[in-house]
C-alpha cells in the first residue's frame, strides 16, 4: 500500500502517557513524525477523540500536546508485542510545551541515517 502521509513517519520508541482528560495511561511511540505519532497500547480511544498527550523525549524533557485519534486497532494485550501496529495512530493537533524541541527531535530523526 502507497504511503499516504505528506510527513514521513520514523521507528522511535518513547515513553509517554495519554488519556481524555489528563494524560494517565502508560503507553510508547512506535513512530513518529512531525505531523502524527503511533501509540502502541490496548487501552484504546476511538477515532475522532482529542486526547492529551506527555511524550518523555530522550534528553528527559516532557513535551505536551493534544492529538487527534484518526484510526485505531484493537489486540488481545496477550499477543500485542507480536502484532504490528496495535493501537493508535495520533495527528498532532496543538502543542502545549515543547514544540520547539520536538521538532528539533523529529528533524534530527529523519538527517540520522
Amino acid at each position: 500500500m502507497a504511503e499516504k502521509r505528506k510527513a514521513g513517519r520514523v521507528k522511535r520508541r518513547l515513553s509517554l502517557r495519554f488519556g481524555t482528560d489528563t494524560p494517565s495511561r502508560l503507553a510508547f511511540t512506535e513512530d513518529v513524525s512531525a505531523r502524527g505519532l503511533f501509540v502502541k497500547t490496548t487501552n484504546l480511544c476511538p477515532p475522532g477523540t482529542l486526547i492529551q498527550i506527555e511524550l518523555e523525549l530522550p534528553d528527559g524533557d516532557p513535551v505536551f500536546l493534544e492529538g487527534m485519534v484518526r484510526w485505531s486497532k484493537k489486540v488481545p494485550p496477550q499477543v500485542i508485542h507480536l502484532v504490528r501496529k496495535s493501537g493508535m495512530g495520533v495527528r498532532i493537533i496543538r502543542f502545549i510545551a515543547g514544540e520547539e524541541r520536538y521538532r528539533r527531535f523529529v528533524d534530527g530523526l529523519r538527517r540520522t541515517p
